[in-house]
């Protein structure tokens, strides 16, 4: 493989290794946490330690970052892969010093969001919206295998979307210990469960697109379909040659 190509694999390679192996725990943590609530209130003891509520949150921080940070791997991979093949520095300069400018951004606002303390609500609410709003843009911009006409199976827009799901949990996690009605709460469960859904469908995009995006050395056979070189009765597309090495 050439070096484009793994880079392309560090995407999934992260997602497998490390971001659903943390999801898997931080379920765990939270089943824990609700168990543990549930016991103190009904009998006023419980055998769960107070630890994994601490742990709960600190893993569900480390989650959203591996999350975000796998997004923005994915986005750079697309992004700089169609600069480079169509020469984009040479025809608009400025297109790629935005597109830097807005990852180096996105990458700082989501720095600044961990940073923000409990009790600047207000900048929270700011750096969660300027990272949202930077993978959103940079989602927009032109080399990103969207499949927006078959959205509802579209490995981008899932993606995105628990990202956005992960960023908003983030920002309002203090909220949730200082509001006594439970409502910040229950807002943080639903947007985690639809977060958790949209991973599990995740894992079937993102086996799908692995499919759809060919490797360097098949690009030039495939883009020989794509220009109708080939039909089921005459099909001109010569027969690939391998490389002596995987």
């Amino acid at each position: 493989m050439a070096l484009k190509d793994i880079i392309l694999l560090l995407h999934p390679v992260i997602a497998v290794t490390v971001v659903f192996p943390l999801m898997g725990i931080v379920i765990n943590r939270a089943l824990q946490v609700r168990q543990r609530r549930l016991e103190t209130v009904s009998t006023g003891k419980s055998k769960i330690p107070p630890i994994a509520g601490q742990e709960h949150v600190q893993l569900g921080r480390w989650l959203t970052g591996a999350v975000v940070g796998i997004v923005l791997i994915a986005l750079a991979y697309a992004i700089f892969s169609n600069v480079f093949d169509h020469q984009v520095w040479l025809k608009s300069s400025f297109r790629v010093v935005f597109i830097v400018l807005l990852f180096a951004a996105t990458i700082g606002s989501t720095i600044l969001l961990y940073q923000a303390k409990a009790k600047d609500q207000n900048w929270r609410g700011v750096f969660a919206t300027l990272t949202g709003m930077g993978l959103v843009i940079l989602g927009c911009q032109d080399g990103v295998y969207r499949l927006t006409n078959k959205w509802y199976m579209s490995h981008y827009y899932y993606g995105i979307t628990a990202a956005l799901l992960m960023i908003f949990s983030l920002a309002i996690l203090p909220e949730i210990y200082k509001d006594k009605t439970n409502v910040w709460r229950k807002i943080h469960i639903a947007a985690n469960f639809l977060a958790l859904l949209l991973f599990f469908g995740l894992g079937m995009t993102g086996t799908l697109s692995l499919l759809e995006i060919p490797l360097t050395w098949q690009k030039g056979y495939i883009n020989q379909l794509y220009q109708k070189q080939c039909d089921a009765n005459n099909c001109l597309i010569t027969n690939p040659i391998l490389p002596d090495k995987l």
